[in-house]
């Protein structure tokens, strides 16, 4: 291929150390999308020459970009009750993307696996102060909070073991459906009253609809749905809805789904391309343009204790997260202005 992937590779290197090396804080949007087009093409005959490029024009449009901030805080759960379509994956790099371009977010890890701790390097053996105690004790979780030590600006409110048995505690518990929103409301308001407040909450639900994910969805006003290429996917999002319905009619008026990503796409196959337009055509409103693709590096970083994002952050993978994490910003911010209007 003529060496076409490196030729690529080393013009968009030149080009984002150009950029680094020049950044101010005046809005380089438009420069940057000059630079990015006169990256040069590939045609259909060199599918390594046509990633190269994308990837370089990613590199570019979004490497070292702030984003901007919402007016408040939001709460968002990543939610889908078919297991391995990335929800954990999803939510921490997002957060992680977000708080790098100059947000301030906190990921609640609400699955007892606690692999969202795991992937943002925060401790969650037993002993651990975890959302379980918030859960099932009513402790604030200004205790229970701590930072990623990879991100500033980046918290988790950990998973421990013990969280597997607060499905079953919290049945007999006053008010159990809402004990997450009352402890997430006070601390985004206590942030705010000292004038240190979040951007977004993420919760990482686990792939179930138990009380955890109940207290997720009625905590949250949006919910950020990643869907698995694949045809599973689209039978386990019908019943989701469903059940998303169920509680905006009894607990959560406000709650909707607000964002769709497509995650594990693979270009080289239909199917990924039939579930992608399926969505698209039933979701336009919802859904990212951004796709995740397969990707070693996303499923290496948490055996390192990091997110994509930190541990190989010029990937094809973190690249595609750090453009979601973009067009979720420019949404919600873009809705924002819609509804003062």
């Amino acid at each position: 291929m003529d060496g076409r992937p490196g030729r690529l590779a080393d013009v968009a290197a030149e080009v984002a150390a150009t950029l680094e090396a020049t950044a101010t804080v005046t809005d380089d949007t438009e420069e940057r999308a000059a630079i990015a087009a006169s990256i040069p093409g590939a045609d259909a005959h060199t599918p390594l020459a046509q990633a190269v490029a994308a990837d370089a024009r990613k590199r570019i449009t979004l490497s070292g970009r702030t984003i901007p901030r919402p007016a408040r805080t939001r709460i968002l759960t990543v939610a889908n009750q078919k297991g391995g379509v990335g929800k954990t994956t999803t939510t921490v790099n997002i957060a992680a993307a977000l708080a790098q371009a100059g947000s301030t977010v906190l990921v609640v890890d609400l699955d007892p696996q606690g692999n969202a701790s795991t992937a943002l390097g925060v401790d969650h053996h037993a002993e651990v102060p975890s959302i379980y105690d918030v859960l099932v004790d009513g402790d604030p979780l200004d205790g229970v909070v701590r930072p990623c030590p990879d991100i500033p600006r980046l918290l988790c409110a950990p998973a421990t073991i013990d969280l597997a048995g607060a499905e079953i505690e919290l049945v007999s518990l006053v008010a159990r459906e809402t004990r997450l929103q009352k402890a997430v409301s006070a601390y985004v308001e206590r942030r705010t009253a000292a004038g240190d407040p979040l951007d977004y909450v993420l919760v990482d639900c686990p792939p179930s609809l138990g009380l955890l994910t109940v207290n997720a969805f009625v905590a949250a006003t949006e919910v950020f749905i990643p869907i698995q290429c694949e045809y599973y996917a689209l039978e386990g999002l019908s019943q989701l809805l469903k059940n998303i319905e169920l509680i905006r009619s009894h607990l959560n008026p406000a709650l909707h789904v607000s964002t769709i990503l497509l995650t594990m796409f693979d270009a080289r196959t239909r199917l990924s391309a039939q579930v992608a337009e399926e969505v698209r055509t039933h979701f336009s409103a919802q859904t990212l343009k951004a796709t995740v693709p397969r990707s070693v590096r996303i499923s290496e970083a948490p055996s390192h204790g990091q997110t994509v994002i930190t541990y190989d952050p010029n990937s094809s993978g973190a690249l595609s997260y750090l453009e979601a994490a973009v067009e979720l910003a420019e949404r919600g911010v873009a809705a924002t202005t819609e509804e003062s209007a």
